[in-house]
């Protein structure tokens, strides 16, 4: 993988998980629709583009992609929740969704590692 590539990578995954401890205080304190947004628009489907996943697909085997897809369906998956919490108050079907989606994080980074 070219260098810029590699770096740009580390940087989706950095952010990612700073989304995901956003995501995790929004839920704790109650503020579902926030938590949608960010599980949406910074690691959901409605992400892609501004990760560049399309420049970065040919670089990543086949496996890797799936995971990769399967996470960003996932964390729209985890928004879907979320809405649907802010309207029963009820968070288990979020939370639910929020271990699926660092599931991917687990399967990934057990499998794979940037050189």
């Amino acid at each position: 993988m070219p260098a810029p590539m590699h770096e740009h990578m580390l940087a989706n995954m950095r952010d990612h998980l700073a989304a995901l401890s956003e995501i995790q205080a929004a839920l704790a304190a109650g503020r579902y629709d926030q938590a949608a947004d960010v599980a949406e628009q910074r690691i959901g489907m409605s992400s892609l583009e501004r990760h560049g996943a399309s420049h970065m697909a040919p670089y990543m085997p086949k496996a890797m992609q799936d995971i990769g897809t399967n996470m960003h369906r996932a964390a729209s998956r985890l928004a879907r929740a979320a809405q649907e919490a802010s309207v029963t108050n009820e968070p288990s079907h979020a939370l639910g969704a929020l271990a699926e989606l660092t599931q991917q994080c687990v399967a990934c980074h057990a499998s794979f590692r940037l050189k």
